[in-house]
C-alpha cells in the first residue's frame, strides 16, 4: 500500500506565505523558502505553493519565488494560482516545480485538463476544488472561494478525473482553518467515486484529524498549513502518531 503523504500548504501574497481562517482575515506566516526547507528537513512528503492573488503582473515575481525554492529544497512540490495555459505551465514546471495545480481556470476550461495531461503527462496536473456545503449540496466555488458556480464536488471531480487530472485537492471551504477536523464523509464519497489519488484539506487542528482524514476519509494525503506554520504540530511528531496509530506513513 502507498504511504499515506503529508503536505503543508504555503499561500504567497505579495512573496510572503500567509494564512486565514474560511478564505478570509488572512496573516503572514514567514518567508516561504525558509518554511520550506524548514519543512523539508523535518520529513514533510511534498509541498503545495499557491499564489492567492494571482495576477498577470504578480507573475514574474512567483516564477522566480518557485526557482529560489527549487534551488533549497529536495521534496516535490506544486505551485498554483493563474495558470490559464500551456505556457504558463510549462514556465513553472521550467523554474523547477514538480507539478502544477489548477483550479478556477479548469472550471472555466475544462479542456485545460486534458491538454496538460497530454503535453506533460497526468501526473504533472492536480485540479484543486475548493467546495462549500449548502442546503444545495457540495457547490464548487471560483476565484478564491469568491464566486460560486453551477458545477457540484462530485461530479466536476468526477469529470476531472476522466479529463485526466493526476490527483484532486478538496478543501472544504465549511472546515478552512476551523481547525476541527476534515470533511471526511465527502472525502469517502470521493475516494470511492474515482480512480486518482484525493488530497484532503480544510479543517486540520489537532493529529487524530489527519488520522480521520485517512482511516475515515481514505485520503491519499492530507494537507495542512496554520497548524504547521503558526509551530502546532511539527511534522516528526505527527508522523511518530500516525506511524504509532498504524497509518502507513514515510518517516
Amino acid at each position: 500500500m502507498l504511504a499515506k503523504r503529508i503536505i503543508p500548504c504555503l499561500d504567497i501574497k505579495n512573496g510572503q506565505t500567509v494564512k486565514g481562517t474560511n478564505f478570509v482575515n488572512l496573516r503572514e506566516a514567514g518567508d516561504p523558502v525558509e518554511l520550506g526547507q524548514l519543512y523539508s528537513d523535518q520529513g514533510a512528503d511534498e509541498l503545495v505553493y499557491l499564489d492567492i492573488t494571482a495576477s498577470h503582473e504578480g507573475r514574474k515575481t512567483f516564477t522566480d519565488l518557485v526557482k529560489r525554492i527549487a534551488a533549497c529544497i529536495n521534496i516535490p512540490f506544486t505551485v498554483g494560482g493563474g495558470i490559464h495555459e500551456l505556457s504558463d505551465v510549462e514556465r513553472l514546471l521550467g523554474a523547477g516545480a514538480d507539478k502544477v495545480s489548477v483550479n478556477s481556470s479548469a472550471i472555466r476550461n475544462p479542456q485545460l485538463i486534458d491538454d496538460i495531461a497530454r503535453h506533460f503527462g497526468s501526473q504533472v496536473c492536480v485540479v484543486a476544488i475548493d467546495a462549500r456545503q449548502t442546503s444545495e449540496g457540495w457547490k464548487c466555488y471560483l476565484n478564491g472561494g469568491r464566486i460560486e458556480t453551477d458545477k457540484t464536488l462530485f461530479d466536476w471531480a468526477h469529470e476531472a478525473n476522466e479529463r485526466g487530472a493526476g490527483e484532486i485537492l478538496f478543501t472544504s471551504m465549511n472546515h478552512d482553518g476551523v481547525k476541527n477536523g476534515y470533511a471526511n464523509e465527502a472525502l469517502a464519497t470521493l475516494s470511492d467515486k474515482l480512480t486518482i489519488p484525493i488530497i484532503a484539506s480544510g479543517g486540520a487542528g489537532n493529529k487524530q484529524h489527519f488520522k480521520d482524514a485517512f482511516e475515515i476519509g481514505k485520503a491519499d494525503a492530507a494537507l495542512a498549513a496554520s497548524v504547521f506554520h503558526f509551530g502546532e504540530i511539527p511534522i516528526p511528531e505527527l508522523k511518530a502518531y500516525l506511524h504509532a496509530e498504524g497509518i502507513n506513513v514515510r518517516i
